[in-house]
C-alpha cells in the first residue's frame, strides 16, 4: 500500500493562501505585523518538512512528487522566511522577490500539468498552480504598493480564490483517499 500525504500538503496550502489573503488585506500595512508570525511559521513548517520528505523519498509517481514536493518546499521556506521577517520587523520585498522566482516555477508546472493531463482534475489543478504562480510573480508589486488599499483588496480576493481552488482539490483528495479500497 502506498503512503500518500499529498492531501496534507494541499490542505496546508489552502490554509496558507487563506492566511496570506487575510494578511494582505489586514496585516500588510499594520504597525504590528508580529502577531502574524505564528500562523506563517505553522504553514511554513508543515510545507517545508513534508515537502522535503516528498522530494527525497518520492512516495508518488515521478511528476507528482516533484510538482507537489518541490513546490511545497519553496512555499514552506517562503512562509518560514515571512514568519522570521515579521517577527524581526524586516522589509518583505526580498521575500516577494523569492516568491516571484518560485511563482515562475509554479506557472511552468501548472502548464505542464494541463498539457499532460496529470491529476484527477488536471484543469483545476493547472489553474491552481498557474494562479498561485501569478500571485508569487506579482507579489513584489503588492509589497511595493502596500499602502494602496484597493490593490491589496484585489490581491486578497485573488489569494482567497486560490485558497478556494486548493480547498476543492484537497477535499477531493481526502474523499478519494478515504473511499479507496
Amino acid at each position: 500500500m502506498m503512503i500518500d500525504y499529498v492531501t496534507l500538503l494541499l490542505i496546508n496550502m489552502t490554509a496558507g493562501y487563506f492566511l496570506l489573503s487575510c494578511f494582505v488585506l489586514w496585516g500588510l500595512d499594520s504597525e504590528d505585523k508580529n502577531n502574524w508570525t505564528p500562523a506563517f511559521a505553522i504553514v511554513g513548517l508543515v510545507a517545508t518538512v513534508c515537502g522535503f520528505v516528498m522530494t527525497f523519498t518520492w512516495p508518488l509517481p515521478k511528476p507528482y512528487s516533484m510538482a507537489f514536493g518541490e513546490m511545497s518546499v519553496l512555499f514552506g521556506v517562503l512562509f518560514l522566511g515571512t514568519a522570521l521577517a515579521l517577527a524581526r520587523g524586516w522589509f518583505l520585498m526580498p521575500l516577494a522577490l523569492y516568491g516571484l522566482v518560485a511563482g515562475v516555477a509554479a506557472i511552468v508546472l501548472g502548464v505542464g500539468i494541463f498539457k499532460m493531463g496529470l491529476t484527477l482534475s488536471p484543469v483545476l489543478t493547472a489553474v491552481g498552480f498557474v494562479l498561485s504562480g501569478l500571485a508569487g510573480v506579482l507579489s513584489p508589486i503588492v509589497v511595493w504598493q502596500a499602502k494602496q488599499k484597493g490593490l491589496r483588496a484585489i490581491a486578497s480576493l485573488v489569494l482567497l480564490a486560490i485558497s478556494a481552488i486548493w480547498a476543492i482539490i484537497s477535499m477531493g483528495g481526502y474523499w478519494a483517499h478515504i473511499t479507496a479500497k
